[in-house]
């Protein structure tokens, strides 16, 4: 957009406005409606969600590959819009799906996806490689990463986190190189502050000023973002329009944001012409800005913070503001978005501030000890950055990532001290912005016990645990365990006890396990198995029957002589000529294979019986009969291909008296390639498949059968509050049982532990009158930390929603 700008600026102002609108608007109408169709969970930061998912928590679709070209796309399009907006929360997420997709893809990493402890780790060591690439601090990265997504940190992660970290800022700094943007490896803002005499002592005043105002500007940005994103939903009107026209609420913004910072316009007031990263390079100079006797390259920076009526304060003054507001307003643009950048140019725009008015109160300098030290106003510039920034952000990290940018370390006391300062303010006014999108987002993310609440140590499990627990029992029957599931849809794991009456609890099934033992047991698969054996056993009946009324026959027939008179055969030449004429015909061929499913008979004749002798009778027809009935009973054994051999299929055999083997020569032609029809499926009929899946479920569930979890998390009615919320922490886990003895008495979730955590912050201590309400109405329960589910759940699920309550539906088995 600057360079489109630049190449205008001696054409109209007009023409040079519509160039530096345009471009911002389409690429973040562009950005909105792609991450709309393709991956919606691509929206805004992503590490509110990784926080949420590092928690144990699995969210739908946000490390998939579509949320990947999303976020990759999207990225690339409001970066280029030049918003207020910024990029690493994004580059956090895009290194998570990475990780994630890596993990799946490549063979060696299969057993570490398949562990969730590990996919954890890779998770963690991902979030550090994000803020790594993102400003080329492997060690801040790392640091960061841990401040921000995790509670508890695993030691062991530390290396894993840092080899990581260190080869994504590499590999970001030698592509720098690659294209010729950069010498050689080097700071992304590299200063040049004086070693000897960076900051006097009597100066950490003044950077202890500029702690506490950045703690309460940092705080007043989190208040100000929340307060204007709930505005936003709680006007449903707006809130429908918005969703029925999604492009106008972007568009808009958009367009403001271009238009206010339009150089010729306000934009000269708050150095609209520059990109980002020559703003912050502009801000840590290390000269006065308020000095006459500048240089060139001086006057270069300077030209951009003042203008022929103001001066740098008024230009900092509204570069300040500007990113403060349009990055709050910006931040809800339904497209890819961080806000660290945002508030790292606000604080250093709110230092360099300070360090020009230092300069101007003490123009030489500051006298200490017999000497006079100057004032350099772009390190108050480095301080008001990691000031602000840990602020919004509560990390004391973002000073090592500030030590890495730089490249100096001069200034680490001033900085320490207002990032603590600032931070230490900041906590006790508002949350961090990541843990207030996560509140405004209501994800399953458990709050932190304030220390001054004293209600953590007299508030127990037993006092907001919920009592009307769903389990399952040893002895239950497969209809019992069906009715189960379907009341109690929501949940995805059920307690095993012995029995109603004693609740000895045994240990916890999956809903997912509980699915696969009822669609085994009368799925399609058994259905078929108990179909076939049942038309087995009826085949076997009937031929023992058959059998039976031949050997019946042949008694019979031993028993009287023969009433027939014995009289010589015809022509055994001519019937064989006669027979196989008939056979090799189209139309005989077609109707055998039409009646005998495609198949042929190879050296069978019917008018000629298997020992031909100069005599017949008149029963030999019965016999023929017979052996002809036998032979398509045994069409199995002879089944020839779809595709027969040629040269097998150009002759027939026939065995002549002497029981030799000529071949008759048969016109190709005469021979088509049949195809056989499709295996037929042997099923029930509706009424059988009812009758039979009603007497299965009444059969007692065998759960040997699927996987148990014999040791499930549980607790004690007397565990305290604050016992619960580190094990919850620390652990990882959604839900816990509460046992008596052995007994099961209880359930809890997080939903359950977030609203005691709540209420004994607020000093309003729980009562198990209040807490004790059914199960079934919650919605927390389904966060298991199995991340196995996703859409295999909810297609399993679509198993018990049959209309009939009877039996499940072929389509929905297929699914499974």
């Amino acid at each position: 957009r600057i360079w489109l700008y630049n190449d205008l600026a001696g054409s109209n102002i007009l023409l040079q406005y519509l160039a530096w609108i345009s471009l911002p608007v389409f690429l973040i109408l562009f950005s909105s409606g792609f991450v709309h169709i393709v991956a919606p969970q691509s929206i805004g930061s992503g590490i509110p969600e990784m926080k949420t998912i590092l928690r144990g928590v699995a969210l739908k679709e946000y490390l998939t590959f579509r949320t990947l070209v999303a976020k990759v796309l999207g990225l690339t399009a409001t970066l280029g819009s030049g918003m207020p907006l910024g990029k690493e929360g994004p580059l956090v997420h895009i290194a998570s799906i990475v990780a994630t997709l890596l993990s799946k893809l490549v063979t060696s990493f299969q057993g570490i996806y398949e562990n969730e402890s590990r996919n954890c780790e890779m998770l963690a060591a991902a979030c550090a490689v994000g803020v790594a690439s993102c400003f080329a601090a492997p060690i801040g990265g790392v640091l960061f990463s841990i401040e921000v997504t995790t509670v508890y940190f695993a030691v062991r992660n530390y290396w894993r986190g840092f080899f990581a970290a260190v080869c994504g800022a590499t590999v970001f700094r030698l592509l720098a190189v690659w294209i010729q943007k950069e010498a050689t490896v080097t700071a992304m803002f590299r200063t040049d502050f004086t070693m000897d005499f960076p900051f006097d002592p009597q100066e950490l005043i003044i950077f202890s000023l500029i702690g506490v105002v950045s703690g309460l500007g940092g705080a007043s940005y989190v208040w100000v973002h929340r307060k204007y994103v709930l505005f936003m939903r709680r006007s449903k009107r707006m809130t429908s329009f918005l969703q029925k026209n999604r492009f106008l609420y972007p568009g808009i913004v958009s367009f403001l944001v271009a238009s206010v910072s339009f150089p010729k316009g306000l934009g000269q007031y708050m150095a609209g012409d520059l990109n980002s990263h020559d703003q912050v390079v502009g801000l840590f100079s290390n000269f006065t800005w308020t000095k006459e006797d500048l240089s060139v390259e001086e006057v270069e920076i300077v030209r951009h913070w003042v203008t022929r009526n103001t001066d740098v304060f008024v230009s900092l003054t509204g570069f300040m503001v500007f990113n403060f507001l349009f990055s709050v307003i910006g931040s809800t643009i339904p497209v890819p978005s961080g806000s660290f950048i945002p508030v790292f140019k606000v604080g250093a725009a709110l230092g360099r501030i300070m360090g020009e008015l230092m300069n101007l109160w003490f123009p030489i300098g500051v006298s200490y000890g017999g000497s006079i030290n100057p004032i350099i106003p772009g390190g108050y510039a480095t301080v008001g950055a990691c000031a602000f920034a840990g602020a919004v952000t509560h990390t004391i990290s973002v000073s090592v990532i500030v030590f890495e940018m730089t490249g100096q370390i001069t200034h680490i006391i001033p900085i320490m001290v207002a990032v603590l300062i600032s931070n230490a303010i900041a906590s006790l006014l508002q949350p961090s912005l990541y843990d207030s999108i996560i509140l405004i987002k209501k994800l399953p993310y458990l709050p932190d016990l304030l220390p001054s609440s004293s209600g953590m140590y007299n508030v127990y499990v037993e006092d907001f645990m919920v009592r009307d627990v769903r389990y399952i029992w040893h002895g239950m029957t497969y209809g019992q365990l069906r009715d189960v599931l379907k009341e109690n849809r929501s949940l995805r794991g059920f307690p095993l006890v012995d029995s109603p009456g004693s609740m000895i609890l045994l240990g916890s099934i999956q809903r997912m396990e509980l699915i696969k033992l009822i669609e085994k047991h009368i799925g399609r698969d058994r259905r078929l198995q108990v179909a076939a054996k049942w038309q087995k056993e009826a085949q076997e009946r009937a031929k023992e029957k058959l059998e039976r009324k031949l050997m019946e026959a042949a008694q019979q027939k031993q028993r009287r002589p023969s009433r027939f008179e014995v009289i010589p055969a015809p022509d055994i030449l001519k019937l064989r000529q006669h027979s196989a004429a008939n056979l090799l015909s189209p139309d005989t061929i077609k109707s055998i294979l039409k009646k005998t499913n495609s198949f042929t008979l190879r050296g069978f004749n019917p008018l000629l019986t298997p020992n031909v002798t100069p005599y017949t009778t008149v029963t030999g027809a019965e016999s023929r009969i017979r052996l002809a009935f036998e032979a398509i009973f045994k069409k199995s054994a002879t089944l020839q291909d779809v595709n027969p051999d040629p040269e097998a299929a150009m002759e027939m055999l026939v065995r002549d008296e002497d029981n030799k083997t000529t071949s008759i020569s048969m016109s190709p032609r005469l021979f088509k390639k049949v195809q056989l029809p499709k295996e037929r499926v042997i099923d029930m009929s509706p009424e059988d498949q009812k009758h039979w899946e009603e007497e299965e479920m009444r059969k007692a569930v065998n759960f040997d059968k699927c996987h148990i979890d014999p040791a499930p998390f549980q607790l004690v009615e007397r565990t305290s509050l604050l016992k619960v919320h580190s094990l919850f922490s620390m652990v990882g886990v959604n839900h816990a049982y509460v046992t008596a003895i052995g007994r099961l008495v209880g359930v809890v979730a997080l939903k359950e532990l977030r609203k005691a955590i709540e209420d004994s912050n607020a000093g309003n201590i729980p009562t198990p009158q209040t807490m004790s309400i059914p199960l079934s109405n919650k919605v927390e329960m389904p966060l298991m930390n199995d991340r196995r589910y996703n859409d295999t759940v909810s297609s399993m699920d679509s198993v018990l929603s049959n209309d009939t309550d009877t039996y499940i539906e072929d389509k929905n088995r297929s699914r499974l």
